[in-house]
This record gives C-alpha cells, structure tokens and sequence, in this order.
C-alpha cells in the first residue's frame, strides 16, 4: 500500500513558496512523497471543458518550472511529482485533499486585495478538504499580543493544540500528539473556559451561588487531563503540558502561537441542519491572525446510526 503524499499547492507567490518549504520538512518527517500541484484558473473561458487547446502540461507548465529550478541543485528531497490542474482554486484545491495525508498551501496567493490576511482560496481549502491543511503565514504577522509560547518543554519548535472540553475532537487531538512526536516536540494544550460566567435571573428569583473560579479552572484541566490519557499512552514521548485560561479561546490560541511551531485547531463536524462543511468563529479567527502555521483538522468521521 503506497503513501498518500503531502501536497504542496503553489502559484508561484512569495506565500506559496514558503509553503513548499514547510510540506518539503513535513514530507521528510513522514516520510512521504510530496506532490507540487498548480491549480490554473479557467475564468476567462468560464468552464474547464471549454478551456482552449495547447494549455501547459505539468511538464512545460511555467510555475512548476519554478519550483523545478527551485528544487533541481537539492539533495535531500523525497519523491517528487508535478501535477497541473485547470479549474477554480477555491474548488479544486480541496479536492487535492481526498488523496493526500495533508494539504500545504500559503495564507494568500497572487492577486486579491494585498491588505487580506488570508485568502479565499486558503480559506475554503481549509474548510473543505477531507485532510489536514496547514497554511503557512508571511513571515513578521503581528498578532497584537504578547507571546506565551507553547506551554510544554521539548526539543525543537513547540506544538500547540486547543480543546473544547465540552465538545473534544479525538482528531484534532491525535493529529497533534502525532506532530509533536514527529518534530520531537512538546505539546501545549491550550483548555479555555468562559469567565466571567452570565447568569440570568426573573424577577423574584434567588441569586445563583457564587462560582469559584478557582473551581471552574481545576474542573476544566480535569477534564481536559482525561481526553489526553488516551494520547498520552500512544506517545509516551511527547511532553503535554495543559493550561486551563478564561476567556476567549481564539486569543490565547493566537497569543501562544507567537512562541509556536505550529497551531492545531480543529473544524466543525456537520450537522443535520447545516450540511454544509463549516469552520467555527475559533478556528477562523486562529487562520486570520497567528503568527505559525495553523494546522486545520476535519472531524473524525460520526459514527453510524443504529
């Protein structure tokens, strides 16, 4: 059974080729082949079926000849294949995901507004792909917070990961551990929990007791600690810290991804009402602003309906 390869999407952007780099370095610690894949637009001749003959193959295609040049004095690189494919990126690039073991592509591509942090067609990769996709941010982001690294000691840059505990993804969390190990770093795992709680009484009612938060911060490690037992036990090396902060989960996410190597979030299983894949407010906001590459994990297949 061959290896599903890590698939780096480019355009010949400053972005997409940074992208190449960090799926060139995931590709070796997985030892895996990486795909270059070029996605065409077809917008002046509106459908793929009527794109005018004589379009570059793969092999005279002129953004992967820039990669080849790129590549060509390398002595390190895995497997390598090129692939061109004509269509609408925002389209196309998710389908690249049905096949690979991850999706590498850069948080803009050319064109669009410079003053975009993150591009359209990122962002639908990111919520549609049927595997892991990591975008790569420009290099300097700003996150307007102070850096509170990774939270766990470990050779080599930090990984960080942030679980609901009301609601944990055993992908999200697997896909993490599983970085972690593979770049031989430690693991922050990031538990937020709402302060201060909203209480709301009628009239006439009694006063809730009040919350101790002090409670609140222990019970949401608790139970953040036994979502982890189970990765724990299947990665023994690798060093989990957690820490249980109030407040808003995306800026913590983002304030610790300035010390990170690498963020994982995950992104909303569907639901009977909205069949649509989705991306929580969280996991947006983490692509929007962190200053490491963000890992998007799609949910663990729901289990069948007796």
């Amino acid at each position: 059974m061959s290896t599903q390869p890590v698939v780096a999407a480019v355009d010949g952007s400053d972005d997409s080729l940074r992208a190449l780099e960090w799926a060139l370095d995931a590709a070796h610690r997985r030892k895996a082949p990486l795909r270059v894949a070029h996605v065409r637009q077809y917008a002046l001749w509106g459908r793929p079926d009527a794109a005018p003959a004589g379009l570059p193959t793969a092999e005279d295609d002129p953004v992967l000849g820039l990669v080849r040049g790129r590549l060509e004095d390398r002595t390190d690189l895995p497997a390598v294949d090129f692939v061109a494919l004509d269509g609408a990126p925002g389209a196309v690039l998710p389908e690249l995901g049905a096949m690979a073991q991850l999706l590498v592509l850069g948080s803009r591509g050319r064109g669009g507004f410079t003053s975009l942090l993150l591009g359209s067609n990122s962002l639908a990769a990111a919520r549609d792909a049927e595997c892991p996709v990591v975008v790569v941010p420009r290099p300097g982001r700003d996150t307007g917070t102070p850096a509170e690294g990774s939270g766990a000691a470990g050779a080599g840059p930090g990984v960080v990961v942030g679980v609901n505990v009301d609601s944990p993804d055993e992908a999200t969390l697997a896909f993490a551990f599983r970085e972690a190990a593979l770049r031989g770093a430690g693991l922050g795992v990031l538990a937020a929990y709402p302060w201060p709680l909203q209480t709301w009484m009628l009239p006439g009612e009694m006063p809730a007791p009040q919350i101790d938060r002090s409670a609140v911060e222990h019970e949401t490690r608790v139970l953040a600690d036994g979502f982890l037992a189970p990765h724990r036990e299947r990665h023994p090396e690798v060093t989990a810290g957690i820490r249980a902060l109030p407040g808003d989960a995306a800026g913590h996410l983002v304030a610790a991804s300035e010390g990170a190597g690498l963020v994982v979030v995950g992104r909303h299983r569907r639901r009977l009402l909205a069949p649509a894949r989705m991306m929580g407010s969280v996991t947006q906001a983490v692509l929007l602003h962190a200053a490491s590459p963000v890992a998007v994990v799609p949910p663990a297949p729901a289990p069948p309906q007796e």
